[in-house]
């Protein structure tokens, strides 16, 4: 288990051996279920745990491959949890209520704060993984969060856009597409008094949402009580239409973007949910081919209007 510094894009990579003895699909028995070896049998909604084959650890070994100046390498020094949703094996987020939602969303919020506090901690990736379309290798509802010793590959793209556009405009790129989102209408799935929901004028995939707050701030901890509820409602929201739309469990990739632990200020960034749902059309996947893992350039192959359209006639329930 190490981090191996990539010189051509310039970005470390995580390599762990042990991840690949992680259970797949196991029959009769899940470690996620009340009363398996690490999960109390009761008295508990929602529950983070250790992940049991991380990538990143807290006291992790040192290398045992020779590095370099050119191919550096370091300890792969984080954490990985598990954020269990409900005691329930049969259930999705989008199944649960509005109250057992909030409960994961003040789950999330105390990991980030808590995790946040460790020195070597400087980005917080909280997300889920739905659906075994997506690779994911144990059903129970779950997602999880990665504590990284670096800024993320992507996150630091949208750190440095965020701050060129402040700079140059004194506002909030994300305020500023908030409003430019709810003035053209056509691409907004949902709203309510503190959160909106579109898909972006600049989508990368079919169906991948973005969820903002309306207010601007950086990170869960700055939610207050009445949003976390707004959020919490929003989430439900869209999960149920993202269901109902081909009435079917719909797999996706959600990932919470917030400023970065390494205490400095961030007064440009603005925290916000992007979802990656692999389908294209009803039992049509979209795949990130050659085109756009090669030469990273995303093909859209209809318009974010048409497919916006499709996700507000979804039912809500």
């Amino acid at each position: 288990m190490e981090l191996r510094w990539d010189p051509i894009l310039r970005e470390w990579i995580i390599v762990s051996g042990e991840r690949g003895k992680r259970p797949l699909l196991p029959e009769g028995f899940c470690p996620f279920c009340p009363g398996s070896e690490e999960v109390p049998k009761s008295g508990w909604t929602v529950l983070s745990i250790p992940n049991k084959f991380p990538s990143l650890r807290p006291d992790p070994p040192k290398p045992d491959i020779k590095c370099d100046r050119l191919y550096r390498c370091r300890p792969a020094r984080g954490v990985c949890e598990v954020v269990i949703y409900t005691p329930r094996h049969d259930a999705t987020l989008a199944d649960l209520s509005v109250e057992n939602i909030r409960a994961v969303v003040d789950l999330w919020t105390e990991r980030f704060e808590e995790l946040s506090k460790r020195d070597y901690v400087k980005y917080v990736f909280i997300f889920e993984n739905k659906g075994r379309v997506i690779g994911v290798t144990l059903d129970h509802p779950h997602g999880q969060i990665y504590a990284f010793p670096f800024i993320p590959p992507l996150i630091k793209r949208e750190l440095e856009s965020s701050k060129q556009y402040w700079k140059r405009n004194g506002r909030c790129l994300f305020c500023t597409i908030i409003e430019k989102e709810k003035r053209d209408s056509t691409r907004v799935i949902c709203e309510n008094d503190d959160f909106i929901c579109f898909l972006p004028f600049f989508a990368h995939w079919p169906y991948g949402v973005h969820i903002y707050p309306k207010r601007h701030l950086s990170a869960l901890t700055d939610l207050t009580d009445g949003e976390k509820d707004s959020f919490a409602s929003i989430l439900k929201w869209i999960l149920r239409k993202f269901d109902n739309l081909f009435n079917t469990s719909f797999p996706y990739m959600m990932v919470l973007h917030q400023r970065p632990t390494d205490n400095k200020p961030y007064p440009y960034y603005h925290f916000h949910v992007e979802f990656y749902p692999p389908y294209r059309e009803k039992n049509k996947l979209k795949y990130f081919a050659s085109v756009e893992t090669g030469a990273g350039t995303v093909t859209f192959d209809y318009t974010p209007e048409a497919k916006a359209k499709e996700l507000r006639d979804s039912p809500e329930t």
